[in-house]
């Protein structure tokens, strides 16, 4: 019994992806499904990608909050490199955020502690921007996920056995990755390290209370939550502790 007890103890679940900004629910998810969530941003920035930019509802449809960043040449360059381009846009995004959902029922609620992070301006570069985002959220809807840096660690060549290597630096029994990584995944590097592989599945959310005509399931996670603030989680896989 002792033994079978501290097997399940010793369980790791590890995921592995580039930061975004204020990425949709299911990127939430993911980092509630795990016990370690490493952000990849020493990996190449790419341009009109989710690194520097979402999509939020308004009247008018669907609406993009692209932060400006500085890129160079052909952008051969890291995400944790990629420096932001002033600040004007800050106080951009945030006057659209509250013209587009002042109407939305838990506005003040998330108001209180969103606002204070677009006027602090004090992020040079957009990894540090993603992640002050992504912490906040999380704090919010109560996730306890330890969320490190990949740079942290040592870092081998080849992109399955990176990734393969890194949830063995940080003892994970079990890799959760979303669908789109099926593309490049070769199930073997994780397989030789003892290490399970999970794909998480977006199927099926349930539509919530939304602004502005026709439910949008991929926006940012900002509607779900000036749309249902506490109750946020209901609409979600995770379960709240």
């Amino acid at each position: 019994m002792g033994a079978k007890v501290n097997a399940v103890l010793h369980n790791k679940k590890v995921a592995i992806l580039q930061s975004n900004y204020i990425p949709w629910k299911g990127y939430f998810d993911i980092i509630a499904a795990v016990d370690e969530f490493i952000l990849f941003d020493d990996m190449q920035y790419t341009r009109r990608d989710w690194r520097n930019r979402n999509q939020i509802k308004t009247p008018q449809g669907v609406q993009w909050l692209t932060v400006p960043v500085l890129v160079k040449g052909r952008y051969h360059q890291k995400i944790c490199e990629t420096i932001i381009d002033g600040s004007d846009w800050a106080l951009l995004h945030w006057k659209a955020l509250a013209q587009n959902y002042r109407r939305a029922p838990h506005f003040s609620e998330i108001e209180a502690w969103l606002k204070p992070l677009y006027l602090a301006d004090d992020c040079t570069h957009l990894s540090d921007l993603n992640r002050r985002f992504i912490e906040a959220v999380c704090k919010y809807l109560e996730i306890k996920t330890c969320i490190s840096n990949s740079w942290d660690y040592a870092q081998l060549d080849g992109k399955t056995e990176r990734l393969a290597d890194l949830c063995a630096q940080v003892g994970a029994t079990e890799y959760i990755t979303g669908p789109s990584a099926k593309d490049y995944i070769e199930e073997t590097a994780f397989r030789t390290r003892g290490i399970k592989l999970t794909w998480f599945d977006y199927a099926g959310y349930p539509e919530y209370p939304q602004l502005w005509g026709e439910f949008t399931h991929g926006v940012s996670i900002l509607d779900l939550l000036f749309n249902c603030g506490k109750n946020a989680h209901r609409y979600m896989r995770y379960v709240q502790s």
